[in-house]
């Protein structure tokens, strides 16, 4: 019998909480742990505001950083507002590979409701090439809606737009001719789709905290990326319970989870704490005012960074334990640290990643061990 997700969730979400499949315990050795930023648009030494181009050749700049030390994932988010820098992120992340090695590559997210499933993959397949097959891609709907009007997108169509489009692109995945049809696009009929990749892509969905996103990311088999951004992470622990639950009802495999949150590392928590504040000020404050958020301040700040808040701010020792933590409850393979927050400058998120990738990852791994 085939439920559709809303169906599906509302069968089991009771049955989860009483008999959940049980998170196993990272491998130390398989854990990933990478670094994600939207460009946010930063300060230089003088006060100034950095130019968008400056941004993302810093971006690239931080991109190879995160190779030299060692790290797993380097992550892009697309947005297409003032803040942030980046609306194209396959582009940059091509400039990435073109100067590293090792790391994987990817969005963080790209918004596939105001996309076309079949330009993102040709996209992707072509990073695919350039990188030597260490492009990946997280799909999501967009916590920010500008993208809606700007390609011409009805907000009213916001989930389906999501779920036709998430059906089409697992589709695509298969690399082979697709016939499918739908009602936001036009359908295709033996459609084959150039590059071919030469391993696959791999493929996330990103879920800020919904049962039904859960159980779609299940139902089209994609890995599930927990965007944790406040509270702590034990919350999310039935979303990633319901999403393993739906993996093993649809057919699929048991497939990865990961969690992206906001961070930042310096030598110590005061200087990690004197360091980030401002930048978590200035973007709380910036996309607040749309939102008819209250004005942020330090108080909100050290709940944040404290073990109930989703903020993995502090010095080497801190951060590593709070991921520690984090990706036991989940039971998570993968743990990406939003590294750029609002104002905070280059250098400083330079020495951020510096630290995440040569004591941030040791400590995660011996604490796990």
């Amino acid at each position: 019998m085939h439920f559709g997700p809303l169906e599906f969730m509302q069968l089991h979400t009771k049955e989860i909480a009483m008999d959940a499949v049980p998170a196993e315990a990272p491998d130390p050795a398989a854990l990933e742990l990478g670094l994600d930023t939207f460009g946010d648009v930063t300060l230089d030494a003088s006060g100034a505001m950095v130019s968008g181009a400056q941004t993302i050749r810093n971006v690239v700049e931080q991109a190879v950083l995160a190779d030299q030390v060692g790290l797993s994932f380097f992550g892009v988010g697309e947005h297409h507002r003032r803040e942030f820098a980046v609306s194209s992120p396959e582009i940059v992340l091509a400039a990435a590979a073109a100067r590293t090695e090792r790391i994987h590559l990817g969005t963080a997210v790209t918004v596939l409701s105001s996309d076309d499933p079949v330009r993102v993959f040709e996209r992707f397949a072509t990073l695919d090439a350039v990188s030597r097959g260490r492009a990946e891609v997280i799909l999501g709907r967009g916590s920010f809606i500008e993208s809606f009007p700007l390609f011409g997108y009805d907000l009213r169509d916001y989930e389906a737009l999501f779920d036709e489009k998430l059906d089409l692109f697992s589709r695509l995945l298969t690399e082979e001719p697709v016939t499918w049809s739908g009602t936001m696009r036009a359908p295709l009929e033996e459609a084959d789709v150039f590059p071919k990749t030469e391993n696959g892509l791999r493929a996330w969905v990103g879920v800020g905290g919904t049962p039904e996103s859960a159980v779609r990311a299940a139902r089209y088999g994609f890995g599930l990326m927990l965007a944790i951004i406040g509270g702590p992470a034990a919350r999310f622990r039935p979303f990633a319970d319901l999403y393993r639950r739906s993996l093993d009802t649809f057919g699929q495999p048991q497939l990865p989870i990961g969690v992206h949150s906001p961070g930042h590392v310096a030598a110590t928590d005061q200087q990690a704490w004197d360091e980030a504040y401002a930048g978590f000020e200035a973007m709380n404050n910036s996309i607040g005012r749309e939102r008819g958020w209250p004005p942020y301040n330090r108080l909100r700040f050290q709940h944040d960074v404290g073990p109930e808040g989703a903020l993995y701010v502090g010095s080497p020792e801190t951060v590593a334990r709070k991921i520690v933590d984090t990706v036991r409850t989940l039971g998570a393979s993968r743990f990406d640290m939003k590294f750029s927050t609002g104002t905070l400058s280059h250098d400083k998120m330079m020495g951020s990643i510096e630290l995440f990738g040569t004591r941030v990852v040791p400590l995660v791994r011996d604490m796990l061990s």
